[in-house]
């Protein structure tokens, strides 16, 4: 399993917007081949912190994904509204072993 944590920290004014979007980009993405997961985390402590938990059977459904018209929209979406580049940091899901 291909799992990428993804970090996302997004301006105050935008935190409603960015949630609004990623929904969109979520419901989409859990409907594609290959997908396992595909989590939106928001920070208890600090709400402008964001993780995206998107497992995929294999690196390369996690590539088709990034070429999907949902990411694509999603991307163009938010990224004025972050206040740093997001950054994802790419995992091998050992366990579940399904």
């Amino acid at each position: 399993m291909h799992v990428t944590l993804v970090h996302v920290a997004v301006k105050p004014a935008h935190i409603d917007d960015f949630i609004e979007a990623t929904r969109k980009n979520h419901e989409a993405s859990i409907q594609e081949v290959g997908n396992r997961r595909f989590d939106v985390l928001q920070s208890s402590e600090n709400p402008e912190q964001f993780i995206l938990y998107e497992a995929y059977t294999s690196a390369a459904d996690a590539a088709v994904h990034k070429e999907t018209a949902h990411y694509l929209a999603w991307r163009e979406a938010v990224a004025s509204w972050m206040a740093a580049p997001r950054r994802g940091v790419p995992y091998s899901g050992l366990l579940p072993r399904d």
